[in-house]
């Protein structure tokens, strides 16, 4: 899995961001059987950054926590099938999957964190969590989509022991 990290806001946090994103990135991709190898975008902006990038590409005039654009249309959440048929899907030059983008608010991971009352490097790795299962095709525009999310999400962070109380 190929990882790439712009930190435009030079956030800093108490954990190496690329290492928690690799970590709960290969976590969702194992989890939900991806037989590729992929890459993975992150950008980590400010609230005001993100206000942009949600009112530009999703018309929602608020920050938000975390944005995902996925590369790949899914017929079925978690189904890679259709990917292997097209190969504008593929980074030509490492033959690796491109899952698509995440870009996450700092101030909200800060905000969130203090909110939720866990650590930053849970807060970080959920958004991440969730935002990868957006890039594998899962959503949560229903009670059931929601709650299936919810599952694979803990599934995840507690396979990496990062949970609410030590994360």
């Amino acid at each position: 899995m190929t990882c790439y990290v712009e930190n435009e806001v030079n956030a800093e946090f108490p954990f190496e961001i690329e290492e928690i994103l690799e970590a709960v990135a290969g976590a969702v991709l194992e989890q939900e059987d991806c037989p590729y190898e992929a890459q993975v975008n992150l950008l980590v902006t400010d609230d005001d950054g993100i206000w942009e990038l949600n009112r530009q590409y999703r018309q929602v005039d608020a920050p938000t926590d975390v944005l995902s654009f996925p590369m790949i249309n899914y017929e079925t959440a978690g189904n890679f099938d259709g990917a292997g048929e097209d190969m504008d899907c593929f980074d030509p030059a490492s033959g690796e999957l491109l899952l698509g983008d995440i870009i996450i608010s700092e101030d909200k991971v800060r905000e969130q964190a203090d909110k939720y009352g866990h650590s930053l490097k849970r807060e970080f790795a959920f958004l991440v969590a969730h935002s990868m299962l957006h890039l594998c095709g899962y959503d949560h525009m229903t009670g059931e989509e929601a709650r299936v999310m919810e599952q694979k999400q803990e599934q995840v962070l507690s396979s990496l022991g990062i949970t609410r109380d030590n994360g």
